[in-house]
């Protein structure tokens, strides 16, 4: 299946039904009095979060998202029959916007979430409510409210513990295939990886965490070279960053100190929050390195590096195509990740369906 993590979408709840001005007709009972029923409302439109679903490709083609409207009310105190409401199923970390103004109408965080995003009008009064004793045949009613409508923006952002940040050929792919069951694609030219990927690290029977591994950056990225920034935003919501650098690129007047840096400024220009996540460093690639030279080319990248951008984070060697040095980072990963704030607990049955 193809994977879309962005959809712009029109909904429009359905209108309530006109309210009825009747009377009371029989025989042997004159000036029966007004019965005239309620219009019934209009159908809502709901969101709700689906962990059984990973990409928005239902709404990149489906575009258009209409409530029924609600049944007129009718004479002898009929009341009319509201609409049915819509659900629409989307993935867990979705993101839905306004698109005129650009606010935050819902985030999907969590499998079950279900969000009011567009509310049918209320149906309208018929004039048995209208009655009084000074007033016994009224000949008022209301028509139904208009459901709202919006055009909106849907942005998944994937939901994971740890994000792979690196430059196209880091080894990120090969990591996440090393340390979990993913698959992703792996091959010697860059860029690869052309949409993100997750993982579920498992450390033991009962305790394991998601890794995301999204498209490579560049130096640039942020004016849109390359992929660009536009799959930072499933790092977003990750709770620790993994820099993977390779210390043994192809090109040998390519340079692993400024690529690194370079990087972590991309990062900065995209979004200062992203940049102050807690960010690890992982030097890949050791098995290109002969053994003996392995040390002191590891401590002169790291001098350099950490000269470059005052970098004092934790640091791994590792090689990701072997799996050296990959059991110590997910030990280290998971460690780390139990004494921070666990994420969302699941929603419970008595929890009630929010209104945005």
């Amino acid at each position: 299946m193809k994977f879309i993590d962005e959809a712009k979408i029109y909904v429009k709840a359905g209108d309530g039904g006109n309210g009825a001005a009747t009377f009371r007709r029989e025989k042997y009972i004159p000036m029966g009095g007004p019965n005239g029923g309620d219009g019934g409302r209009g159908g809502s439109i709901y969101a709700v979060a689906d962990r059984n679903i990973n990409t928005l490709i239902d709404y990149r083609y489906t575009r258009k998202f209409i409530g029924k409207r609600g049944e007129n009310g009718g004479g002898a105190d009929q009341y009319g029959a509201g609409g049915d409401d819509i659900v629409l199923r989307m993935p867990v970390g979705t993101v839905i916007y306004d698109q005129n103004t650009e606010d935050v109408i819902a985030d999907l965080a969590r499998d079950g979430e279900q969000v009011l995003i567009a509310k049918g009008g209320r149906g309208g009064l018929g004039n048995l409510h209208f009655k009084s004793s000074t007033n016994r045949a009224p000949r008022k009613k209301t028509d139904g409210q208009p459901g709202e409508e919006f055009e909106l923006r849907l942005e998944l952002r994937v939901l994971a513990d740890v994000g792979l940040l690196g430059l196209p050929n880091a080894g990120k792919s090969t990591l996440i295939r090393a340390i979990s069951s993913a698959r992703p694609k792996v091959a010697d030219y860059p860029f690869t990886t052309l949409h993100p990927n997750l993982g579920v690290v498992r450390v033991d029977d009962e305790k394991s965490f998601v890794v995301a591994d999204v498209p490579g950056l560049i130096e640039g990225a942020a004016d849109g070279a390359g992929l660009g920034i536009r799959f930072l935003k499933h790092l977003q919501r990750t709770r620790i960053l993994l820099h993977l650098v390779d210390i043994a690129p192809l090109d040998p007047e390519a340079d692993p100190v400024h690529a690194a840096a370079a990087i972590v400024g991309e990062l900065a220009k995209h979004d200062p929050a992203l940049a102050a996540k807690p960010r690890w460093l992982v030097v890949n690639k050791l098995d290109l390195i002969p053994e003996e030279e392995r040390a002191p080319t590891v401590a002169a990248f790291l001098a350099a590096y950490r000269q470059a951008t005052g970098y004092d984070g934790p640091v791994f060697s590792i090689s990701a195509i072997s799996g050296d040095g990959t059991k110590p980072l997910i030990y280290a990963l998971y460690e780390a990740l139990a004494q921070m704030t666990p994420p969302a607990e699941e929603p419970g049955d008595d929890d009630e369906p929010e209104e945005a």
